[in-house]
């Protein structure tokens, strides 16, 4: 007889807590005036806003230990688990792809350009992408090891990248080097992905790309480990807390130690990166396990929670809403047009704030527009399962 799912309130609001972080940093008014800590790190170093990608993805390696073990326990359903777990990957992959491709494919429909250049300048990796590659491999290890082995891939994980990053000589450099367009990871990004379909910020490089994608499933292998150990049934509540609070600060401090060698890095994902993101993620979780499931106030977790349920979708509503409603062009009194979001925060934001509250205040209006929205589908107990 397989073991039900458990699921922990805990988890779903530090989830929900998590995507709303991701929404508000990724949808300022003005790119322009945004407060510091809410920006990513220029290269070396972390930002609170550095940290909420490893968390989500940390949280998804705690999810898959928890939706999944009683599948690991049952080897006949591995197949059938890992089906379900490609297929999931690749819906994220796609509906990521379908948002980095679609400005170009509207300007295919509307301005009449190029189709096979829109698909031949598409970056192919980023946030969905790298949430879905990260979701197969991870749900497969923990399938197919023990938790001995899952703690043995996930060191060995990151010491062969920090290996790779620091020993490896870099063609057409000569040196192994952390810098943004020279280093190792750089390299195999133009060289696997073509500069015509990585980040078009950077156009030399890609923070979700092939290389860093490693030490990505490593940050995912950490929430697994965490999971598999939360899911104990021979431990009680306290030693649970303080377990995760010892191995938080434990990561955290290996993280720092690491970065004097190697250099915290969100766009790298550095081995230290990880140790110190998911410490983090931990202390976390044993703050907010500690309050809502063991002490009981669970009031207080429904404003995160509902983001939590429903947390691809909303990410995905929320990356598409401005690329359609852009679309959209308000003529202006000159003759001009501008782009219908432009104009409502112009009206309705620039006046009334200085430039970066006024860019913030946008920034929270879109997380509270979408908290509606949740709360409709969370009370009707609408949850769209990616």
């Amino acid at each position: 007889m397989t073991e039900p799912k458990r699921r922990l309130l805990s988890l779903d609001f530090f989830r929900g807590l998590t995507v709303a972080a991701m929404i508000l940093v990724n949808n300022p008014g003005n790119w322009g005036h945004i407060y510091e800590p809410l920006e990513h790190s220029q290269w070396n170093g972390c930002t609170p806003t550095d940290l909420i990608f490893p968390f989500f993805l940390w949280i998804v390696g705690v999810s898959i230990a928890f939706a999944m073990s009683a599948s690991k326990a049952d080897p006949s359903t591995h197949g059938k688990t890992i089906v379900k777990a490609i297929k999931r990957g690749l819906i994220l992959y796609f509906l990521g792809f379908f948002l980095a491709i679609f400005g170009k494919l509207m300007a295919v429909i509307i301005d009449g350009k190029s189709l096979i250049e829109a698909f031949q300048t598409v970056r192919l990796l980023g946030v969905l992408q790298r949430i879905g590659v990260v979701f197969i491999i991870g749900s497969i290890i923990f399938l197919k090891f023990s938790t001995k082995s899952l703690f043995r891939i996930f060191t060995i994980i990151l010491a062969v990248y920090w290996a790779l990053m620091t020993f490896i000589p870099v063609p057409g450099v000569g040196y192994p080097n952390l810098e943004k367009e020279t280093n190792l990871a750089a390299w195999i990004d133009r060289g696997i992905l073509t500069e015509s379909h990585i980040w078009a910020a950077a156009k030399t490089w890609d923070p979700e790309g092939v290389l860093s994608t490693l030490p990505a499933i490593g940050t995912c292998l950490f929430g697994v480990l965490v999971g598999v150990w939360m899911r104990r049934k021979d431990v009680d509540n306290p030693t649970k807390v303080a377990w995760l609070f010892t191995t938080g600060i434990g990561a955290v401090i290996l993280g720092l130690l690491w970065d004097l060698q190697f250099p915290i890095n969100k766009a790298l994902w550095t081995s230290s990166y990880v140790l110190y993101a998911g410490g983090l993620a931990s202390l976390g979780l044993a703050l907010c396990y500690w309050l809502i499931d063991v002490q009981g106030y669970k009031k207080i977790a429904t404003p995160f929670v509902v983001y939590g349920v429903n947390a691809i979708t909303v990410f995905f509503l929320a990356g598409l809403m401005p690329r359609v409603l852009n679309l959209v062009k308000i003529t202006n009194a000159d003759g001009s047009k501008t782009a219908f979001l432009e104009k409502f925060y112009n009206t309705f934001y620039t006046p009334y704030f200085t430039p970066v509250n006024a860019s913030l205040a946008w920034a929270i209006s879109y997380v509270l527009g979408f908290y509606v929205l949740l709360y409709i589908m969370y009370r009707k107990n609408v949850i769209i399962k990616v």
